[in-house]
């Protein structure tokens, strides 16, 4: 995460997460990002209401029975979802509005 967010690190404000050991390191990522760490509480998916959606987005390429563990490249799924466009932002792509957001900070 550090590493993934550590360019744009003046635009993360807080981040939300499960309660998964994944994020066993979170008090690093906060510290190193300045921002703020939360965690949904467990079986409240709404708490989560962005990642709950990009889940179901990232399911149309990964079917429930492959394993995340299991997947090569990333970026097979990152691409093209950050170039789908989006109700939420005006038909946006979400590259368009982060792209307009990293040159601004």
């Amino acid at each position: 995460m550090i590493e993934r967010l550590d360019p744009v690190k003046k635009l993360v404000l807080t981040l939300t997460s499960d309660n998964g050991k994944e994020f066993s390191k979170h008090r690093a990522v906060s510290d190193f990002l300045q921002s703020e760490f939360y965690f949904a509480k467990p079986y409240d998916s709404w708490e989560r209401g962005l990642n709950e959606h990009t889940n179901g987005l990232v399911r149309q390429y990964f079917p429930k029975s492959k394993r995340f563990d299991e997947v090569e490249d990333v970026m097979e799924v990152e691409i093209p979802l950050n170039n789908r466009p989006r109700k939420a932002l005006d038909f946006s792509r979400p590259i368009e509005i982060f792209s307009c957001l990293s040159e601004a900070a």
